[in-house]
This record gives C-alpha cells, sequence and structure tokens, in this order.
C-alpha cells in the first residue's frame, strides 16, 4: 500500500492589480487572485524529473474553487536581498565574498534585481533594489562595529518587507540571502510571525552561519545560534548552510577570513533552478468567506515539498475567500 501524508496549508492570496508593464517586465494585467509559492519535485531516487507541467498535476477540487493552475519551471529572475551581519568578527570574510554573492545574482537575469541590507543593532537598507551591481558592491564593504549587539531577526523582518517597495511579478522568484554568526540579542522581533510574513509574500530566505565556537564538555563546539535561526530557511522553502566545523578552527592553518563561500552561492543557484513555482487561480466559488478544501497531487512516482512540509504525492490545500460585497437590488 502507498501511504500519502497530507498537509494541512493555508495559502496566502496575492492581488495582483491591473498595471503597465515597466521595461518589459512580466507584470500580470488583470485583477485576479493567484495563489503562488515555490515547490521542490523529486523522483524516488531523488532526483529531479524532467520538466513538468500543468497537464501532470492531479487536481481533486469538489467545491470548483480554483479556475486553473499555474506551473513554472526554474528561476530566470529573481529579487534577491543580501541581509549582512556587521559584527566585528565577520566584516573581513562578508567583505571578501563580495564577488561570489554578486556573481550569483549575475546569473539571473537582466531583469533581476539585488538589494542589500547590513545591520547591527538595527538594519539599514543601504542599497535599495536595483539592476546595476555598482551600489551592492560598494554595500559589502563596511565598518567594523565594535561592542555593539545584534538583530538578526529585525533585519529578516526589514528583508521581507523591502519587498513591498516592488510590483508583483508571477515568475519572479524572492529571496533572501542572510550571512550571520546566528548570534541574536537585541532583536524586538521574534521568528515565528517573520516566518508566517514571508511565508504569505512568497519569500525564501537562504541562511548562511558563520558560526562561533565555545568549549563545551572538553571540546570546541559550534555556538549554539539564536532560537528560529536556522527555522528562517527550512520553514520559507530556503535552506541552511553551517560553514566549517570545530576541527577546522582547530587546525594550525585555519584562517576564518579565507573562508571561501562560493560553493555556497553555487549550491543556492542549483537550488533556485531546480525548483518550481506552484499557483492557483481563485474561482468565483471560492469567494464566500467559508473554507474549502482542495488537494494537489503528482504523477505516480514522483513527490513535492513546500515550506516547512515534507515531502509527499498529495497535499491538502485549504482557501479561504472575503465575500463578494455585491449591490443590493433597488
Amino acid at each position: 500500500m502507498v501511504f500519502a501524508a497530507f498537509a494541512l496549508i493555508c495559502l496566502p492570496l496575492i492581488h495582483l492589480q491591473a498595471q503597465e508593464p515597466a521595461s518589459g517586465d512580466e507584470v500580470v494585467k488583470v485583477s485576479t487572485d493567484l495563489l503562488v509559492f515555490p515547490i521542490r519535485i523529486r523522483d524516488k531516487r531523488g532526483q529531479s524529473p524532467n520538466i513538468l507541467t500543468e497537464r501532470d498535476l492531479l487536481l481533486k477540487d469538489n467545491d470548483h474553487v480554483t479556475s486553473g493552475l499555474y506551473l513554472y519551471p526554474g528561476a530566470d529572475r529573481v529579487a534577491l536581498v543580501f541581509a549582512l551581519d556587521q559584527s566585528g568578527s565577520l566584516r573581513e570574510i562578508v567583505s571578501q565574498q563580495r564577488e561570489a554573492a554578486l556573481a550569483l545574482f549575475g546569473r539571473f537575469g537582466e531583469r533581476s534585481q539585488v538589494a542589500v541590507i547590513r545591520f547591527a543593532e538595527k538594519p539599514s537598507l543601504v542599497a535599495p533594489f536595483g539592476r546595476d551591481t555598482s551600489a551592492a558592491r560598494d554595500a559589502f564593504n563596511f565598518p567594523v562595529r565594535i561592542n555593539q549587539r545584534t538583530a538578526i531577526f529585525d533585519a529578516a523582518t526589514a528583508a521581507v518587507n523591502a519587498f513591498d517597495a516592488l510590483p508583483r511579478v508571477r515568475s519572479e522568484r524572492r529571496i533572501v540571502v542572510l550571512i550571520s554568526d546566528g548570534l541574536d540579542n537585541a532583536s524586538t522581533m521574534k521568528a515565528g510571525p517573520i516566518i508566517q510574513a514571508a511565508f504569505q509574500k512568497q519569500i525564501s530566505f537562504y541562511v548562511i552561519h558563520l558560526p562561533l565556537f565555545e568549549p563545551r564538555d572538553g571540546r570546541l563546539a559550534v555556538r549554539s545560534p539564536a532560537k528560529g535561526f536556522r527555522e528562517l530557511a527550512e520553514k520559507t522553502g530556503g535552506k541552511y548552510f553551517l560553514v566549517g566545523n570545530a576541527s577546522l578552527a582547530l587546525a594550525p592553518q585555519a584562517n576564518q577570513t579565507s573562508t571561501d563561500l562560493t560553493p555556497i552561492f553555487q549550491a543556492i543557484e542549483e537550488d533556485l533552478r531546480s525548483q518550481y513555482l506552484l499557483g492557483f487561480y481563485a474561482g468565483d466559488a471560492s469567494r464566500d468567506g467559508r473554507n474549502h478544501r482542495f488537494t494537489v497531487s503528482l504523477p505516480a512516482g514522483m513527490e513535492y515539498q513546500l515550506g516547512g512540509y515534507g515531502y509527499s504525492r498529495t497535499h491538502e490545500f485549504f482557501v479561504k475567500m472575503p465575500r463578494d460585497l455585491k449591490e443590493p437590488p433597488k
């Protein structure tokens, strides 16, 4: 017997207003309600399958609340925020990764945009979204912040909010690459609401953890990051990367400032290109103020993952749309 797990997801609604396209941007021109988010697909061997289309999806929608499906492979366009920890211990390594980081952005097409946030006690958007990398390149060079506290989750909030300035583009992937030592002692925000907001806005975090080490039980061990730091990635559809280990830290030739993050940036690119964007168009029947459930399955032998939920051939969703307010008869 094949067992299919069902994950109950409350899908966010994106209301895409009619607007004129700018500079050839693929902006949705009709007013509609589109539910869309990234997924990973694999076969029984754990490999990415050949390109799938909407015709490969199996929809069970007894209430007829969806009017169409959307499945877009890969990521040929991104809006990317680098969120950089300004702790003194990280300044050199972050600065040295500038070219490798911007190379990641450069491989996603001329319509992509990049922004940079730096943070210590407070986050600062030092390079707003743009297609020219000059401002972003300069933002990777910054003075050491000594004896200041660190607010990782406040910076993550700022990164999520930064996307509000952009028009919604259906095929665009929105990601945050957060580089930090994981220690937070100043945030006013908690991880939970940030994760929820990121999921609703279809923003994925890729967390690069440059750890500090501490003695523990007679050995050198990675200092535990703040609660929720790793979950920023794992529960928003991104990935978490731990750089180095205690053995390397103890090696005579170890030098944190010589750490090369190029393989991690390459892994982020490969992960983005292997994903799909899965979307649903909400039909008129969904606009009655009630919860409606439907399921989406892949062909036999395939399964998919979304957000922080596990892989399964079938996932169950529910949607709740506001009731249409019609003009009363005269």
